[in-house]
């Protein structure tokens, strides 16, 4: 017999019983009928004696089992540690799809919803309850979530969360920066948006800060307003006060630009990306790795060359300009306001009381969150020439006559000898265009005073018909990210013999479109 067929019969008789397994093989044989018992020792008999061993056998085993701790310590170990691996690997099948749905739902909502811009100005993005109502009163465009406000505004709501995303450090920038010179000494920083953000200002400009009136003593930045305008009120007073707001757009912060649109009626999330869209905070430009990097030296405010600031200023202006309107007239003067110069005028007995008058000024700006620049406040009589945001306003309003007279005589030196050498305005620059710059100023004296200035504006138009607009020489260059310009040396020593009579504010090439001097922030 072979040792399986052995093997296969040890393991018959270990689960019957000897006795069995001899029934079943007689029986098998042929040599015990199956049907009938043996005498003394029937089938059944044997069956229940191998039944009755086997679960004695299993008795047996279960008992000595039972007392090998050991072993019933192992055995209960690896069934909690199989036990533990199918519960992980049903927890981690369970977060795998937990976070592919999350992330799904984390997707469309990105889609439709924007949800975080940064810290410290992400908390109110969940709070899309507004004054509908006030909203519709005052025809403005009624959104209260990004994606009412990027539908509007015809844009993705992926392009608006990058275009109002505040960062603290960041390898782009949405601004382009350069100086230039103020009348009164020192550098201005004008902040410049880059096309796509500026389309975006444009519109909120257009569509929601128009449409608001700011109060009627705010001359600047306003459509049929100007500083004509603005001086008009104080012609022939007694007294002019000149007033001037220190760190005007700096002091106007994103707090406080988010609390107007608050104000207007949008809801917390839609005025959160609104005041992220109309401010910047001040950078410094480190260089790491040959890349530049910008990094946010403090809190965003009103950057100066957006077209939002002026009338965002104007509007947060307007209870400032209300109580000082009236705090004014009860002393018996005139108030009006161009951006950050404050002016009152007054004659007869509010003459005497101009000391009264600036310290509630300078009480009801503190209150405003401003402050008033105690070296730019000036107190003008009758008997010296009073000014009123550049405009002669003694008599009438008018240009300076020694003003008049030098740009009559640069008027006179150009139609001699040519353009080549001279210049008008500030301290000659490298691209200053000395055609436009007296087109330019020609054109001011015209609008303030027309019956002088239609022929200086024909003279002005004369010379630039027969030289044209005159670019920097060759070799020339210009610095666009300061906004310097440096040209030939020999060029500028023509110039430096040259005295300046009246600013220009000619903006360095590269910067954008000219503007006039006196539409210069």
């Amino acid at each position: 017999m072979s040792r399986s067929r052995r093997q296969e019969l040890y393991d018959r008789i270990r689960r019957t019983s000897r006795d069995e397994f001899i029934l079943d093989e007689m029986i098998r044989l042929g040599f015990w009928p199956e049907s009938h018992g043996k005498p003394g020792d029937p089938a059944e008999e044997i069956r229940r004696r191998g039944e009755l061993e086997r679960r004695l056998w299993a008795l047996r085993s279960e008992s000595k089992r039972l007392h090998n701790i050991e072993a019933l310590k192992r055995e209960a170990r690896r069934r909690r540690l199989a036990e533990s691996r199918r519960k992980q690997e049903e927890t981690k099948e369970r977060r795998l799809r937990r976070r592919a749905e999350r992330a799904q739902r984390w997707k469309e909502r990105k889609e439709r919803d924007i949800v975080y811009l940064g810290a410290g100005v992400s908390g109110g993005l969940s709070d899309t309850d507004g004054d509908g109502d006030k909203l519709a009163s005052a025809s403005l465009p009624t959104c209260t979530t990004a994606a009412e406000l990027a539908r509007a505004m015809d844009i993705g709501v992926g392009e608006l969360r990058y275009l109002a995303f505040s960062r603290n450090a960041s390898r782009i920038t949405h601004y382009v920066r350069f100086t230039i010179a103020k009348r009164t000494g020192g550098k201005r920083l004008i902040s410049a948006p880059m096309p796509r953000l500026k389309a975006a200002q444009r519109w909120i400009l257009a569509r929601i800060l128009d449409p608001l009136e700011p109060h009627d003593a705010a001359h600047g930045f306003r459509t049929g307003r100007s500083i004509v305008s603005n001086a008009h009120p104080h012609v022939g007073k007694d007294v002019v006060v000149n007033a001037d707001l220190e760190n005007f757009f700096p002091t106007v912060t994103y707090r406080r630009v988010k609390g107007l649109f608050v104000h207007i009626g949008y809801s917390q999330a839609v005025a959160t990306i609104l005041a992220l869209l109309c401010t910047e905070p001040e950078v410094a430009e480190p260089e790491l790795d040959d890349e530049t990097h910008y990094v946010a030296l403090g809190q965003r405010f009103l950057p100066q060359g957006a077209p939002t600031s002026p009338a965002i200023s104007n509007l947060l202006c307007r209870r400032m300009d209300r109580r000082l309107y009236k705090s004014s007239r009860s002393l018996g003067f005139t108030y009006t306001r161009y951006a950050d110069d404050l002016t009152f005028s007054g004659s007869g007995e509010a003459a005497g009381r101009v000391g009264r008058l600036l310290r509630q000024v300078a009480w009801i700006a503190g209150q405003e969150g401003f402050a008033l620049h105690a070296k730019k406040t000036r107190v003008l009589r009758r008997s010296r020439r009073q000014e009123v945001t550049g405009i002669v306003v003694n008599q009438r309003p008018a240009i300076a006559r020694d003003t008049l007279r030098r740009f009559r005589a640069t008027l006179f030196q150009i139609e001699k000898d040519g353009p080549e050498g001279k210049y008008w305005g500030e301290k000659p620059r490298d691209g200053t265009d000395v055609i436009t710059s007296v087109l330019g100023f020609a054109s001011y004296v015209a609008m303030v005073q027309p019956d002088r200035g239609v022929d200086l504006l024909r003279r002005a138009k004369k010379l630039a018909e027969i030289y044209g607009r005159r670019v920097p020489p060759r070799g020339g260059r210009i610095d666009r990210r300061q906004g310097a310009a440096t040209r030939p040396a020999r060029d500028r020593k023509a110039r430096e013999s040259s005295r300046d009579s009246e600013p220009n504010g000619d903006r360095p090439e590269g910067s954008g479109k000219r503007k006039k001097w006196w539409k210069i922030f």
